[in-house]
């Protein structure tokens, strides 16, 4: 099928355009490269079309996107301390960039699947978090994905299909620190055979997600027959940030401890997926454990 991504240079956008091209689908990538790196799309750039625009451009997405079976909407800003001191820019690319698309898909008719964030739940008191939980978000960051969400809602009562995937702390090769840069940060330091450095006391917790099993999941999400839904992507394991270091310095054979240092504004204390619906709807569960990856990381780096 014809589709496209945006944001497809970015990290969880480019796993999946080659995810696809695995599974012989025709990609065109929109991405304006302010955060995303073409290379990360050179294994298979002769294998899509990519087109350099900004989605906040109306006429020339809505050329691009004229003759499309579905498009996976990745393009925005995700750091969520830098949310915080460019307000304005993350709602104008995380929101109204949103509703250009979904607007153009009401236009064509396309399925559209897009990315949310478990950031839109905020501080969760119930956990594992269950998709009809109260969304209450505590940064800039989830408050623009809420609000892309609220325009989800809007349009599918409108007659488009859009689905948003609740991704929660994705991790992979090439991940940056806007998604699961804790792991990227630690791994860094053991790799130079220095102290992790924890923010907080360690004892915030989050739900580790492995990007090709995101991949696999949107990919799920585009070909069901669900019309809309906001549906959680995460692993459905809670690991502490301190539990998370004391395993990456086990497997390193150091002999170290963490760094502990003054907990961040605006970091959320808990978080852990409730998939069951993610299950029972797109047929989906995750494949990779998170302590096997980091393993396996460890292994390589000391080859």
């Amino acid at each position: 099928m014809n589709f496209i991504v945006t944001g497809g240079a970015g990290f969880i956008g480019s796993h999946l355009t080659k995810y696809l091209v695995e599974h012989r689908h025709f990609i065109t990538v929109i991405d304006n490269l302010c955060k995303g790196k073409k290379e990360k799309l050179d294994p298979v750039l002769k294998d899509i079309e990519f087109v350099n625009i900004d989605i906040l451009n109306f006429e020339k997405l809505r050329r691009v996107l004229k003759n499309v079976d579905g498009v996976f909407h990745l393009a925005a800003l995700t750091d969520v301390r830098e949310s915080f001191s460019r307000e304005k820019e993350y709602f104008d690319i995380n929101v109204n960039g949103t509703e250009n698309i979904l607007k153009i898909s009401k236009e064509f008719g396309f399925k559209v699947v897009f990315a949310s964030s478990a950031a839109v739940y905020g501080n969760i008191t119930q956990i594992p978090v269950v998709e009809n939980s109260e969304r209450k978000p505590i940064n800039p960051y989830g408050e623009t994905k809420l609000q892309a969400e609220y325009l989800s809602e809007k349009y599918t009562k409108l007659g488009i299909n859009a689905i948003g995937l609740r991704y929660f702390n994705v991790y992979g090769k090439g991940q940056n620190n806007a998604y699961a840069g804790v792991i990227t940060k630690f791994l860094e330091r053991i790799a130079d055979r220095k102290q992790p450095i924890i923010f907080g006391d360690g004892l915030q917790t989050r739900d580790f997600v492995y990007v090709q099993d995101v991949a696999e999941a949107s990919l799920l999400a585009m070909k069901s027959k669900v019309d809309h839904a906001l549906i959680n992507i995460g692993s459905g394991i809670a690991i502490s940030i301190k539990g998370l270091a004391e395993i990456i310095i086990e497997s390193s054979g150091l002999d170290i401890k963490p760094i502990y240092k003054e907990g961040v504004h605006g970091d959320i204390k808990a978080s852990q997926a409730d998939i069951r619906l993610a299950m029972k709807l797109l047929n989906w569960e995750p494949k990779t454990k998170l302590e096997d990856w980091l393993k396996e990381q460890l292994m390589d780096s000391r080859n």
